[in-house]
């Protein structure tokens, strides 16, 4: 139960941003929105969890961690609300959609970032790479289900799906309260200032591979919702297919991505050298996805083409969540995770408007321009990650000094 109270979390998370893009279409002609305007109630969610989730992450190593999760899922279904009530009875509802968005952007600051490092906190080893794994598997069921839900409560009016965020965050909220019981820690926090001396050292000697970790978690949720973004508008457009089949359709990438997530959090225990090469397999395969779309318009082989893809982020992101969740000690844990936080919700934030302006430019060139980000991001993890192979030497190719705390 604890697991299941603590796979809740992310669930929400995404729930917050894959039930609107079924919507979208809807929302734009109801409000008589363009399509950039339409993409920023993304974008405003994932800018306003990205400023406030590095914060946030320091209050939870400065107090606890439930203490920011419960108060951060009361704030998204306020905000769920408030939205809500602006698209049904007020004038100027587009604004207010925005106001609410942001609301729910910073209780979402509070969800995932935290149960990461939660999960670092109640689990050691293997185990941890396991849960880590579940988290991202529920992470990524959210996806899954959402298209879906969206497009169900959208048959009975477009702006319902933000009436049903508060339901979702209340069955969360009281998981989380009956079953999540945190270790306490065993000496005071200490003072802001050493806290982050702490951290500086820490990116001092640890830097150049997080980044790197970060980067190709980023990219991934980047070119996640970039692309359902850029599906949600053919299906529409080009192949005149709404409602829950639309939903169904965008959840088909999802499901590979959920599956393997779950696969690769069971397999990789603490074997470092299995997860830079599960990474650069990822990589590989989105580089191949991306750079194979542009020869398909056809609906069918467009999704087995980028099916590949949603393999290789499922191969990624557990990946990422086990190295980055174990390089520090519980007293700093909450910063760093909550930091990788923010750089998937920055991915998240740019994803749909960048690719709006790339769908305008050229569908041959969107793609090819993300087969290259993914080649590069791939490169960046070959190059800068070291790890300790069986025999206990490090790859000569690397530089990556990660230790399992």
């Amino acid at each position: 139960m604890t697991i299941m109270a603590i796979g809740s979390i992310p669930l929400i998370m995404t729930l917050g941003n894959s039930m609107l893009i079924p919507i979208f279409p809807e929302m734009k002609s109801s409000l008589k929105l363009s399509q950039m305007q339409v993409s920023l109630t993304i974008t405003v969610f994932s800018i306003a969890a990205a400023i406030f989730i590095p914060i946030l992450g320091y209050l939870s190593d400065r107090f606890s961690r439930k203490i920011i999760i419960v108060p951060s899922l009361i704030l998204f279904g306020l905000g769920g609300l408030l939205a809500g009530f602006a698209a049904a009875f007020f004038s100027n509802a587009y604004v207010w959609i925005l106001i609410g968005r942001t609301l729910q952007g910073i209780g979402a600051a509070g969800t995932a970032p935290i149960a990461m490092a939660l999960t670092g906190d109640l689990f050691k080893g293997g185990e941890r790479s396991r849960v880590l794994g579940l988290i991202e598997a529920s992470n990524g069921l959210g996806k899954v289900l959402s298209p879906i839900l969206g497009s169900l409560l959208g048959l009975i009016i477009w702006y319902s799906v933000f009436f049903a965020f508060p339901a979702i965050c209340l069955v969360s909220i009281l998981l989380a309260w009956i079953f999540i019981k945190e270790k306490s820690f065993k000496q005071a926090p200490p003072p802001f200032k050493k806290y982050l001396l702490g951290l500086l050292s820490v990116f001092k000697l640890e830097g150049r591979w997080l980044l790197v970790t970060y980067l190709a978690g980023g990219t991934c949720l980047f070119t996640l919702f970039g692309i359902l973004f850029y599906l949600s508008d053919i299906l529409e457009e080009k192949h005149d297919i709404d409602g829950v089949i639309k939903g169904l359709i965008l959840a088909i990438p999802l499901l590979f991505m959920v599956t393997t997530s779950y696969i690769t959090g069971t397999k990789i225990g603490n074997d470092m050298e299995k997860m830079k090469k599960l990474m650069l397999i990822g990589f590989s395969f989105m580089t191949i996805s991306y750079g194979f779309l542009v020869l398909f318009e056809k609906l069918v082989p467009f999704l087995a083409i980028l099916a590949l893809s949603s393999v290789g982020a499922g191969l990624i992101l557990p990946c990422v969540n086990s190295l980055i969740t174990g390089s520090v000690g519980k007293e700093r844990r909450g910063f760093v995770t909550s930091l990788y936080g923010s750089v998937r919700f920055i991915g998240v934030a740019i994803g749909p408007p960048i690719f709006a302006r790339l769908m305008d430019w050229s569908r041959t060139g969107m793609f090819l321009s993300i087969a290259i980000l993914a080649f590069i991001v791939g490169l960046l993890v070959l190059l800068l990650i070291r790890v300790k192979g069986k025999d206990g030497k490090e790859n000569k190719n690397t530089k990556f000094r990660y230790k399992y705390i």
